[in-house]
């Protein structure tokens, strides 16, 4: 898996590029916002490892301005920055997860690979909206859910808008199916945080609610509903024709 590593400190740069390519993965290190940008864009990775703290742009910069041009590919927030507002930050400007150091390198490992597997499910190009697959308003197959003109295919877990995917984050498509796989019915917070955020007892049930603002935008083109029910969570339901 190739991955793009962000960091600013040259010793930590070096120790992670070499203890994660003797564990398989393809590295590319970079040390400032605009290197990374220029990487990221030349040639994407399947994960990006990101420091907040970069000399010129900083971490968040390159985050917004990443997802501004179409960058989706999943992003771990890698600093020392611990507190609920930064992680809240990061989130809220397009990224996936965080990791807060100092760290474990077996957890950094997990959770990359998690993204990694997340990521490849809702990549363009893949799934029944890929060349030489039916398009149209909707999808067919045993595999298919569809709710309103939204159609999930639970193989590949990626989302189709009118037989084109639906450009989500890994958080996001988390969030989605969870809610697809039962439609009509409210899941509360605790629940889909359980799974958006698998593991990550650093991050506050608050959280969801930023995936959810996001997430809530991108349907709205696709007559499809992502409900608040006050006290008992969320759910999805098919917008009421015009």
């Amino acid at each position: 898996m190739n991955l793009l590593l962000v960091e600013d400190d040259a010793s930590m740069r070096a120790t992670l590029a070499r203890a994660l390519g003797r564990r398989g993965w393809q590295v590319r290190p970079c040390e400032d916002g605009e290197q990374a940008l220029a990487q990221w864009q030349a040639a994407p990775p399947d994960v990006v490892v990101l420091d907040l703290s970069l000399p010129g742009l900083d971490g968040l910069q390159v985050l917004e301005r990443a997802r501004a041009a179409g960058l989706a590919q999943p992003v771990l927030i890698l600093t020392a920055r611990g507190t609920v507002g930064d992680r809240i930050l990061g989130l809220n400007a397009g990224a996936d997860d965080y990791l807060p150091k100092p760290f474990d390198l077996d957890e950094l490992e997990a959770r990359l690979k998690a993204l990694g597997r997340r990521g490849a499910a809702s990549a363009p190009g893949t799934g029944p909206g890929a060349p030489g697959a039916t398009t149209g308003s909707s999808i067919a197959g045993p595999s298919i859910v569809s709710l309103g003109a939204l159609d999930w295919d639970r193989d590949s877990g990626a989302f189709y808008h009118q037989g084109q995917v639906l450009e989500l984050t890994p958080r996001e498509t988390a969030l989605l199916q969870a809610l697809m796989a039962r439609p009509g019915q409210a899941m509360a917070k605790e629940r889909l945080f359980e799974r958006v955020f698998p593991g990550a007892s650093d991050v506050q049930h608050e959280a969801v609610e930023v995936v959810v603002y996001r997430l809530r935008k991108k349907l709205a083109p696709t007559g499809v509903e992502l409900v608040t029910l006050r006290g008992l969570g969320y759910l999805l339901k098919a917008s009421a024709p015009a």
